[in-house]
Formats: C-alpha cells, structure tokens, sequence
C-alpha cells in the first residue's frame, strides 16, 4: 500500500501517531480485516496449485512454471494498471476486478474438483488470477490516504504490512490442512468465497469525494509513458528498482523451489509444505514487529545488505541438510529476512514518488519486482531441472551475495525529507488569447543573465533543475550560452503538448522550487528570469 510523501508528510505532528491509530477509522479496519481475509485465499489458492502442479507435472520447471504465471502477469500489466488507477474511479475499478478473480477461482474450483484440470488448465487460470491482482495492486496501493488522515498514513502503511504476512502465516498451514482433509479443490473454493469479503466492503465503503481538477485525466496510454519518465529521470526511484532487481532475482529462487523442497528433498506433504510456508509468514510477522527498533539502529542500506546475507544463508542451509525441523525454522528465519528488504525497498520506492504519479511509479516499482520474480522462477527452474535443487539454491545464494554487494552504491531512501508536494508557485503562463490544449509540441525557454562570480555554481545547478524538467513531462531539454552576452543562458525544454505543460504548473513540487530558488538567487541583481512559451500546431487528439 502506498505512502505519504508532499502534503501527507509536510504537517508532522508534535506526537507521532500509535502504531494502532488507523484501527480508530471504520473505513480503514473493515478494508483491512476483508483484505487479510482475501490474501488468505490467496495464499491459499498458491498453496494449492503448486502442490497440484507436483502432482500433474513433477519437473521442478514446471512447478516454478506457477509462480511465473503468478508474476509474469504484474510485470506485464502493472503500467497500464496503474496509469488507468490514476484515470478512473479505482473504487469502481477494485469492485470490477475483483469480482473476476471471484468467477476465475470458483471456476478452477470446479475444474479441480471434477479433476478437469490439466497443466495448461493450471497455468492459464493462475496467470488469469495474477492479471486481475496486477490491475488490483497500483488501485488498492493508491487509496490508502482516503482512508485515514494524513498523520496515519505512517502506521496504516505498517499494519498493511503486518496484515499481509498475517496472511502469509495463516493461509498456506489452513491450505496444507484443507487439502488433506477436503482435497486440491478445497483452497481454490475458499478463495473465491475469500474475494466476496473485499467485494462487500468495497460495495460498503463510500470514499470522500475526490478533489475537483480542473485539467482533463490523461489518456491511458500517455499516462503510462509520463510514468516511465518520471521514473526514468528520478535518481532516487532508480537506485530502488537497481537494489530491487539485484535482490530478487536471487531470492525468487526459494519461492519457486519450496514446493519441491518439501516433497522431493524433505519427502513431506501438502501438510509440510503449508506449516514450511506459514512459518515464512510467521517469521515475517515476527520481523514486522522487530523492523521500527532495527531501523533505528541502522541505514536502510545496510538493512537491505545484512538480511540478503541472512537470506544466503538459510539457502545454503536448506540446500545442504534434510531435516524437516530445520527446514521449517529456516522458513522463519527467511520470513523475517524477506520482510526486511521488502518493506525496506517499497518505502524507498513510495517516498521517491509524488501523491499524482503515485499509481504509475508504484506499477513500475511492481513491475520490477514481480518481473525480476518471473524471471528468477523460471530460471532456476531450469537449473534445477538440469542439475538438482540443492544446486539452483547454492547459485542463487551466491548470486545474491554478488547483488547485494555490486549494488550497494546505489543508495536507499534518497528521497528521505524531500517535500515532494505541488507548491503551486509557478503563475499561470501569458498568452494571448486562448490556446487549445492539443496543441503541440509546447516549448518554453527561460532566459537567464547570471553574475559573472555565479557562472560555475550557475552550471552545477542546472542539470538538477533539468532532471525535475524532466521528471514532469519534458521530452528534451538543454541550456545555452548567448555567444554575444557571457553569463546570458537559454535554459529550453519541450513537451508533448500545451495540455501536458499546464499540468507541469500543477506538478512542480517544494524541492524543485528549491532548486528554481537557488537559480534566481545567483542572477545579476535586478535580473529575473524570463519566461517564453512556445506551441506548434494543433492534433487531433492528446493521444496522437
């Protein structure tokens, strides 16, 4: 779920909130016990097909085949979902998504039950429930600040936390056990059932109407591409998405193997494989709770490099012994050390992002994540299909060692502090007349005349500025020296339309101001910046 940067972050109260405050707001509690409620079918429902996967394919490639279908789908629709969360009413859209994943589990349910499900069948419904949770995930990230004042949004982000792994430790030991009692159907029919608790707290749910803007919503396919920019042209969300790459790619190779390390190395059943996973949910919930005192103890980096050696560790241990006992307290050991770099990497992510691109940053954020997952299921798969899965987790341990260490330059948190908010101190542009929105491409020029003692600072600053141009939809940009006035600069930049320049008055935030500031502070005295606007024709359409 998402957190506060900008406005959210700017009124700090003298007190900070309990760790239990957002329990005092109704529309915060019901969605959040109907939520553990569905990420237990969820869990669930993993549980199940991939021990049905064992059963109707036992090539350690295809078992890893599921967790692929399960991610590859966020890593291909996390943009379009979440730059469509930014466009229409999510509240809408999280009812109609998740009533389809409420029919495809009662289907599969069917299927499985009336032992009609093959392996295609498997795959097709599993990637089918991870579309729909990819065009979930931005949504339901995004709503959170409507749901509890801004001085909550801190401890309503953990308890978010703590509620998925509650899920974590509950659903996969309820699956282990419903399989052996009521059979492979069992899970896949609670998850349906699980997704009617969301439906009807969302149908109950009645969000404060949402502020009124003044500009159109961007067209979906112009809002993904601004996502990407911003997320291209932001320093601190790339250091994220590099440390979020490195780490799990590695670590996506105890996920995918688990359920073959409990039937085929550990000789267990359905039953092992839930309590194996409930103890990872257990031992996230554990670190949860241990994370705030950690956390001030060390830098979010060195966070995230201590528990990916923890993470190593416990792959070499259960790659190297075959013990049940031991495997599973590794479990809660890896729980605790996921967690860790998880909640680490998505508030480096979140504090990097702005309320207006929140949806669209946090798909790209997810897009990686579950796409270096996908890719990492898949090939380690193939290793262990190839040489064994003792083998696959000792690479990926080393791999993750490699990672963390190649990637440790890259830093956590930049954003730490950074008032990321509209400030709303650029004046609406002159123009004569009206100028329709279409029209494009729209280029401003700024010109400075900077003192002779300020030329070099002049020079530092401007790629800064250049790169907050960017971030809010500058396609180009540069600065040029007047080759008759030394010290009078042109600073350009081009965007896609008129339209998209008005919304960059509405996005410029505090820490860009702060740069501009600085800027004008070393022109000569007297001098201001002067501002040109210039548009080219009109399209047809924004989305031309």
């Amino acid at each position: 779920m998402a957190t506060a940067t900008g406005p959210a972050a700017a009124a700090a109260p003298a007190r900070p909130p309990s760790a239990w405050s957002p329990f005092g707001h109704t529309a915060f509690t019901v969605l959040w016990v109907a939520t553990v409620v569905s990420n237990i079918g969820t869990w669930m429902h993993d549980v199940g097909a991939g021990w049905l996967m064992t059963s109707l394919s036992p090539s350690p490639f295809m078992v890893a085949l599921v967790q692929t279908a399960t991610t590859l789908p966020i890593f291909l629709f996390a943009l379009p979902a979440g730059a469509l969360a930014d466009i229409v009413d999510r509240r809408r859209l999280l009812i109609v998504v998740q009533s389809a994943m409420a029919v495809l589990a009662a289907l599969l349910a069917v299927l499985v039950w009336l032992e009609w499900a093959g392996v295609t069948t498997l795959l097709v419904f599993t990637f089918l429930l991870g579309a729909c949770a990819a065009f979930v995930a931005p949504a339901w990230q995004a709503i959170v600040p409507r749901l509890v004042p801004r001085d909550a949004l801190q401890p309503a982000i953990a308890l978010s936390s703590v509620g998925i792994n509650i899920s974590r430790a509950i659903g996969p030991a309820l699956a282990g056990l419903v399989i052996v009692a009521l059979g492979l159907a069992a899970p896949f029919a609670l998850n349906a059932a699980s997704f009617l608790c969301v439906i009807a707290a969302l149908v109950w749910w009645r969000p404060p109407p949402a502020a009124r803007m003044d500009l159109p919503a961007e067209a979906l396919w112009s809002g993904i591409a601004m996502g990407l920019r911003y997320a291209w042209a932001s320093a601190p969300l790339k250091a994220t998405l590099v440390r979020a790459v490195a780490f799990f790619i590695s670590a996506s190779a105890f996920w995918a193997l688990l359920p073959l390390i409990a039937r085929n190395e550990l000789q267990g059943d359905a039953t092992l494989y839930g309590v194996m996973l409930g103890a990872v949910g257990a031992g996230a919930v554990t670190g949860a709770i241990v994370l705030p005192a950690l956390r001030t103890r060390t830098t979010p980096d060195r966070m995230v490099i201590g528990a990916s050696l923890v993470l190593a560790a416990v792959m070499v241990l259960v790659a190297t012994v075959r013990h049940a006992a031991l495997a599973t307290t590794a479990c809660f050991v890896f729980g605790g050390g996921w967690i860790a770099v998880l909640s680490t990497l998505n508030v480096s992510a979140q504090i990097a992002l702005p309320d207006w691109v929140r949806a669209r940053g946090l798909s790209v954020y997810l897009t990686v994540f579950f796409g270096a997952m996908s890719a990492g299921s898949a090939l380690w798969g193939q290793v262990a299909t190839l040489a064994s899965i003792p083998v696959a987790l000792l690479a990926a341990a080393a791999l993750l060692v490699a990672g963390a260490a190649a990637t440790a330059r890259f830093r956590l948190h930049q954003a730490e502090g950074m008032d990321l908010s509209p400030s709303m101190h650029w004046p609406p542009p002159i123009v004569a007349g009206a100028v329709a929105g279409e029209r494009s491409p729209a280029m401003t020029t700024i010109e400075y005349r900077v003192a002779p003692e300020n030329v070099t600072r002049f020079r530092e600053l401007m790629p800064e500025l250049g790169q907050a141009r960017k971030r809010l939809g500058a396609y180009a940009w540069g600065v040029l020296e007047d080759a008759a006035a030394p010290g009078c600069f042109v600073e350009y930049f081009l965007e896609r339309s008129w339209l998209q320049h008005l919304r960059h008055h509405e996005r410029v935030s505090g820490a860009d101001r702060a740069v501009q500031e600085q800027v004008v502070a070393l022109l000569l005295p007297g001098s201001a910046p002067l501002v040109r606007h210039l548009v080219g024709p009109a399209v047809d359409d924004e989305s031309a």
